[in-house]
């Protein structure tokens, strides 16, 4: 399966029921304001997903959003499918969507295997592959504004800025693929642009 067989409309789904695999509903996993008022969310170790039977546990992943920010339900029976882990949104900064995708999806790995995202390619051919089902339609020669690099312990994250008013992060650990994309449309974008792009830096994996 390629790599565009991923979530189908990761930021386009309606609300739908809560589903998860070792405890049932949604199970909270934000924070209490820091000083400067933003909340960190953190994977709680309870919470599965419908990512099939058999697979060994999520690795818990973590970022940051502003007071206002609340999860929506995410359902296996999403267009998304199984891959959509979690979705948050604010009416007046914009919403976002986490991945988690089995690397088998692009290369060869085995049940334990501990692959990082330079293995998998580069960022130019990531993000074409994710980009329709992630926002509906392929790249254009322009859309992509810019894109880094950045390290986080051992860990590397791809990064990316879009048109329009388009963030993604993403990286490999063990064997799986996180992914988070933000969207907002373009007054939300210029009311909380500072805001979005610091949730975009702080998607980070909690390593064990």
């Amino acid at each position: 399966m390629s790599a565009t067989a991923l979530a189908s409309g990761v930021l386009h789904l309606q609300p739908a029921l809560a589903v998860q695999g070792l405890t049932a509903g949604r199970i909270p996993g934000l924070s209490s304001p820091d000083g400067d008022g933003w909340l960190t969310y953190v994977r709680p170790e309870g919470k599965s997903g419908g990512h099939g039977v058999g697979w060994s546990e999520i690795p818990r992943y973590s970022f940051k959003v502003p007071k206002g920010w609340e999860e929506s339900p995410v359902s296996i029976a999403d267009l998304g499918g199984t891959e959509i882990d979690l979705r948050f949104s604010n009416k007046d900064q914009g919403s976002l969507a986490v991945v988690v995708a089995p690397l088998l999806r692009f290369i060869d790995v085995g049940f334990n295997a501990d692959v990082r995202i330079e293995e998998i390619g580069p960022p130019e051919k990531l993000i074409s592959g994710f980009a329709p089902e992630l926002f509906g339609s392929p790249l254009s020669d322009d859309d992509v504004m810019g894109q880094t690099i950045a390290k986080k312990k051992n860990l590397t994250y791809y990064r990316w800025e879009l048109k329009p008013h388009r963030l993604v992060a993403a990286t490999a650990y063990k064997n799986r693929m996180f992914l988070i994309a933000i969207q907002a449309n373009g007054r939300q974008w210029r009311k909380a642009e500072s805001d979005l792009r610091h949730v975009q830096e702080s998607f980070d994996i909690v390593q064990a």
